[in-house]
């Protein structure tokens, strides 16, 4: 993290966020940019498997199905700002936030998305919720492919996922459908992103050791 605010940086870029580091290690330092110390480090309850961040907010995905979300302006290592569960009910594989800046999505194990608000409160909660997504049924037997990837559109706010099944989905999450289903690729999706204008989706596809 930096205080120095750059009046370059473009609209919506958090000038204090320079980088973070994600680690096995259940602490999340967070680094300056003149140098490896680290101006804080933040003591979590689990591993770390995934991170976003969106304004002055720090997404975290954890083992165990936990999320903390920090507010970068005032770091506090004993408290989180939220500290939090996803609605999903497996390991986590990544955590994206929404472009407007309301919430957060998670890819898990188990071949499902969830869509998460910010805000504990009643209506937020309501308005969180999960789907289905990259399995197949083949001779009445269901597989479930884990959702390694998720990427945002930063125009439009959809968004593609991309699982071990090899195939890559986009998703229009405002009205619950999926959009479109890329041609499969022969190994799985480790990752996604969109360019800074969306007019192109990056796919890194890669064996991810999901069978030892």
């Amino acid at each position: 993290l930096s205080n120095k605010a750059n009046p370059a940086d473009p609209p919506g870029f958090p000038p204090f966020l320079v980088s973070l580091r994600r680690a096995w290690d259940p602490r999340t330092p967070t680094s300056g940019g003149a140098g490896p110390k680290p101006i804080a480090k933040l003591p979590l309850p689990g591993k770390v498997f995934s991170m976003d961040t969106h304004g002055h907010r720090i997404v975290v995905a954890m083992a165990n199905r936990k999320i903390n979300i920090y507010d970068a302006r005032k770091l506090d290592p004993k408290h989180a700002e939220i500290e939090t569960e996803t609605l999903l009910k497996y390991q986590t594989r990544s955590v994206r936030c929404f472009p407007n800046g309301l919430g957060y999505a998670v890819a898990s194990i188990e071949g499902r998305v969830s869509m998460e608000y910010f805000g504990q409160e009643e209506e937020q909660k309501k308005k969180s919720y999960a789907f289905k997504c990259h399995r197949k049924v083949e001779d009445g037997v269901e597989y479930v492919y884990p959702v390694n990837a998720l990427a945002f559109h930063p125009k439009f706010g959809t968004f593609a996922t991309g699982g071990c099944d090899g195939v890559v989905n986009t998703w229009d999450g405002a009205n619950k459908k999926r959009l479109y289903q890329y041609s499969k690729y022969q190994t799985s999706i480790a990752d996604l992103c969109f360019n800074v204008h969306g007019t192109k989706l990056a796919v890194a596809a890669s064996y991810t050791f999901e069978q030892g």
